[in-house]
């Protein structure tokens, strides 16, 4: 007995949806400070267990061995990339966007993703030119491997895109994703893809000023306290910074 058209597409479909899951990997790209994990980085890496297929991490910096171990912990992690040089000291994006481009000529990525901070739009948009790809930027959803969910218009608009790119380079907006569990996962851990050629000197690393709190970071808060004209004056927005310590929140404008 043969099978119609009909049934041979149906039985294709399947099947090549199977090859794709199997053949699909992510690269997060892990936001630290060489000593300890960025809590962003956890959430990115909830959402790319979320596009399925295998999901690999990249840790660059100095002397950051301590970052790699704990983000091998992570539960759901096939492996763990390391590049660790004296090079990349403040982090810069210049210095850092040679490796991101071995790692994906190496393995094929068909995803990078990275928590959505500075850091990440610093580097990435980078990236993404390199790769002649259209970066996809603070994501609050996922649909399938190639459907994302974005706000628009300052957040006064939803919008659902579809990328036919080979690659996607995403950001993730971290209150939208819940943190991955650290402690239960056993990624293998090996050195990164070398770049190919120098690092471009037009940049170098010199130093900065942090401004600490104890308030949460206002990018992954989850309550956030602001004021507007209400407030008259901004001698009067010490009211917010009192009711935000009471509350465990950031401040906002």
């Amino acid at each position: 007995m043969f099978s119609t058209p009909s049934k041979v597409s149906a039985l294709i479909r399947p099947l090549n949806t199977l090859r794709l899951a199997r053949n699909q990997s992510t690269l997060v790209l892990v936001e630290h400070n060489n000593e300890k994990l960025n809590p962003v980085t956890l959430n990115a890496i909830t959402a790319a267990r979320a596009l399925g297929g295998e999901v690999n991490c990249l840790v660059a910096g100095t002397s950051c061995s301590a970052v790699a171990k704990e983000v091998s912990s992570v539960a759901g992690i096939s492996k763990v990339l390391v590049a660790d040089d004296a090079a990349f000291e403040g982090f810069m994006p210049e210095k850092l966007t040679p490796i991101l481009l071995a790692s994906q000529d190496q393995f094929k990525f068909t995803h990078i993703i990275a928590g959505a901070s500075a850091f990440s739009r610093g580097l990435l948009p980078r990236v993404a030119a390199q790769l002649d790809v259209s970066p996809i930027s603070d994501i609050i959803g996922i649909k399938d491997s190639e459907t994302f969910v974005r706000t628009i218009y300052a957040g006064n608009a939803i919008m659902t895109l579809k990328s036919m790119d080979p690659v996607k380079i995403v950001t993730v907006r971290t209150t939208a994703f819940e943190a991955a569990t650290v402690g239960n996962g056993a990624g293998a851990v090996e050195a990164a893809p070398a770049a190919a050629g120098d690092a471009t000197a037009v940049s170098s690393f010199v130093g900065q000023e942090l401004s600490k709190s104890d308030r949460p970071d206002l990018g992954s808060a989850k309550v956030v306290i602001s004021g507007g004209r209400g407030m008259k004056t901004g001698d009067n927005f010490s009211m917010l910074y009192d009711l935000a310590d009471k509350l465990g929140a950031a401040v906002g404008a």
